[in-house]
């Protein structure tokens, strides 16, 4: 709890920011929900006929899994705000529009007829009876829907729409339960605070009904003029970054430094990244250097003309207890040792990113290209895990060790694939949850090792001295041995779109700090 409250002291002014980010998605979408849905649920009650439809409609947009939603609104809409508004705006509909429906049909019957027969015209039952009557379950559902809109609020970080789930994300990638707890701590409060007072609202809705109105009136105002032109508005050039890159060693903060530049970040998923950057939705991403989009989407690599990032050579990661258990899978495993080459592992993944060929299957085809025996092997307790990252290439690599392991060695391999970051993984291996997976030896240095600035000068990004000086320390640090390198490297890199590089005359990341300093 202390290193928690120490985090919130370091971070209030993000943190503050987050929130209120926060919180203008929940309302936005929010109030056009609650001006949509009370409409869409009252035609629901004069028209039985179309009840079962809208009813169906909005139930069967609420069953659809938060993150594709959000994935569904990308093509359409694009990254930040707006696609995140849209998609909890949808999530509200449910429980306005069915407490809607719900609260007019449980008026008696008696009462309408009763307003009728005084003269009273459908209109003015509907203002002066029905809705009265309806409002404290009307409000219910305005209640849940403020409540699951808090919640859901923290998946729209992914498509880069900022809020509390920024932190939740980054300490997930980064095995960082202070980080995660600094996003879903607020998160809580804030959606146990509003049912707290939603509720009592809820429960005293006569006496609060006219400040209630006068409340929301303001709020409309409000938003009107400050908070929707504000989380609206969108920087004129700015780069898509995920969460893990924000905070590594060899991260933004410091490539920032290194080129002296200043450039707005959309924080969002490592993997939507390409897509924005395609349909024009950023400027500049932070990929991989062996990602098969950035040649598919007709990308430009800008070139790290002063080295800021290490060497980043692959080559698998296991316990040194694994070389004397494992003899013969080690020697299987060394069989790819040098056999796939940078512009290879690229081919590789534009295979899975492109074509959509799935990662076993390349894997087998590729093996089957050196003459490797690739044969399907069926158990049942695997005696060794390999894990991977969330990256198309850790796919790949993984299937690759398993078919090799399999075919050379009398042992069963079991795949724990997808893991979401660095910290993640490397912690897996520690505690014997997987046996192997493959790193990266740039990662190795900055992120595991994290030397002073004097070791890093020392080894000047020479990938054999990196290599050398990365097996020691594991050796004495951790008690882990790289095996022999894979033979490509997956450097980060800042990519755009070829167009604009050569409309900007950008083919270096110094070319774009001087274009973003002019």
């Amino acid at each position: 709890m202390r290193e928690l409250g120490h985090f919130f002291v370091a971070n209030q002014s993000e943190i503050l920011d987050q929130t209120i980010t926060h919180l203008e998605l929940t309302f936005i979408s929010l109030l056009i929900a609650v001006l949509i849905g009370i409409p869409i649920g009252l035609l629901a009650t004069r028209y039985e006929r179309i009840s079962g439809p809208v009813l169906g409609t909005v139930g069967v947009i609420q069953t659809i899994p938060s993150i594709a939603l959000l994935g569904f609104m990308l093509p359409l809409l694009g990254i930040g705000p707006t696609p995140a508004i849209t998609a909890l705006f949808l999530y509200a509909l449910l429980p306005i529009v069915r407490n809607t429906y719900s609260g007019i049909n449980e008026v008696d019957g008696s009462v309408t007829e009763a307003a009728r027969g005084m003269g009273l015209t459908n209109g003015q039952i509907l203002r002066k009876v029905e809705l009265p009557l309806a409002a404290p379950v009307i409000f219910a559902g305005i209640r849940t829907a403020t409540v699951i809109n808090v919640g859901v609020a923290t998946l729209c970080a992914l498509i880069g729409a900022g809020g509390l789930g920024e932190y939740i994300f980054r300490g997930i990638a980064l095995n960082s339960g202070v980080m995660i707890m600094a996003g879903a701590l607020p998160a809580a409060l804030l959606a146990m605070g509003f049912d707290f007072i939603l509720g009592l609202i809820e429960r005293n809705m006569s006496s609060f009904l006219k400040p209630l109105l006068y409340g929301l009136s303001a709020v409309v105002i409000l938003i009107s003029a400050y908070a929707v032109p504000t989380i609206l508005e969108e920087p004129p050039f700015r780069a898509g970054v995920g969460g893990e890159f924000l905070e590594r060693a060899d991260g933004f903060e410091g490539l920032r430094k290194r080129y002296e530049f200043d450039l707005p970040v959309v924080e969002m998923d490592a993997s939507l990244m390409y897509k924005a950057l395609k349909n024009g939705r950023i400027d500049v991403g932070v990929g991989y250097s062996t990602d098969g989009r950035i040649k598919a989407f007709n990308l430009r690599v800008l070139e790290d003309d002063k080295d800021y990032f290490p060497p980043y050579q692959a080559a698998p990661l296991v316990k040194q207890s694994f070389t004397q258990e494992y003899p013969e899978a080690v020697k299987a495993i060394n069989k790819l040792a040098g056999k796939i080459s940078t512009e290879k592992m690229t081919a590789l993944n534009s295979r899975i990113d492109n074509n959509k060929e799935s990662s076993q299957a390349v894997a087998k085809s590729f093996l089957d290209s050196l003459g490797i025996k690739t044969r399907e092997i069926q158990c049942e307790d695997p005696d060794i895990k390999i894990g991977g990252k969330l990256q198309t290439e850790q796919f790949i690599l993984a299937h690759i060790y398993q078919m090799l392991i399999e075919n050379y060695s009398s042992h069963c391999v079991g795949l724990k694939t997808g893991l979401a970051g660095t910290k993640i993984v490397f912690s897996s291996l520690k505690n014997d949850e997987i046996q192997l997976y493959p790193e990266y030896t740039g990662t190795g240095l900055l992120v595991l090792l994290d030397p002073a600035q004097d070791t890093i000068n020392r080894l000047s990004n020479k990938p054999d001295k990196v290599f050398e000086y990365i097996k020691e320390q594991f050796d004495q640090e951790f008690g882990l041995q790289w095996l022999k390198p894979i033979g490509f490297e997956n450097t980060y890199a800042l990519v755009m779109r070829e167009e604009q590089a050569e409309k900007l005359g950008i083919e270096t990341i110094s070319d774009l700090a001087a274009y973003l300093r002019s």
